[in-house]
């Protein structure tokens, strides 16, 4: 099936699509890992929420992120999967333009769940919403203008690889 770009409206709102090859809400409520690009072609993996049409990104002085939205606001946004066992491909491309908001605990407490679970008292205090670290959080709020949406799913050959489950990572001190 060919990509499909689904684009905001007069509205400014992105609104239904009925015509994307798979449901991109519940895609991208996932928890999966987005690679954003900024200004002067800077790469990096990313957690996300996506609420509001919009993608949530936690920033603060530890990265460069804030800086370079500020010098130019336009960014892209890839999730994917892949899983060559299945030949299940999907992915959701997002261009559009970022600011640097302040941070909502609650806000942070959503995303931060779907990454880490519901119980705060077991998350890296690094991650707490309302712990020490959480008073230089800041919100990265991507808008995306446009997404292009792709199902590029393959049947796979008999007797392909798989990728092996990932085993339990050990915990840190």
């Amino acid at each position: 099936m060919a990509p499909i770009t689904w684009r905001r409206g007069p509205g400014g709102h992105l609104g239904p699509c009925p015509q994307a090859p798979f449901a991109v809400d519940t895609f991208l409520a996932q928890p999966l890992v987005a690679r954003l690009a900024t200004h002067g072609l800077a790469l990096q993996p990313v957690w996300y929420l996506w609420e509001d049409e919009k993608f949530w990104v936690i920033t603060g002085p530890w990265s460069a992120l804030e800086r370079r939205l500020t010098a130019d606001s336009a960014f892209t946004l890839v999730v994917d999967t892949c899983d060559p066992g299945t030949g299940r491909v999907r992915q959701v491309l997002a261009r559009g333009h970022g600011t640097v908001t302040a941070f909502d605990a609650a806000r942070g407490r959503r995303k931060l769940s779907r990454y880490l679970g519901p119980d705060e008292e077991h998350w890296d205090t690094r991650f707490r919403p309302a712990g020490s670290a959480a008073t230089a959080n800041r919100w990265a709020c991507l808008a995306p203008d446009s997404l292009r949406i792709a199902d590029l799913s393959f049947r796979p050959a008999p007797g392909a690889p798989s990728p092996a489950p990932l085993g339990r990572p050990t915990p840190l001190p």
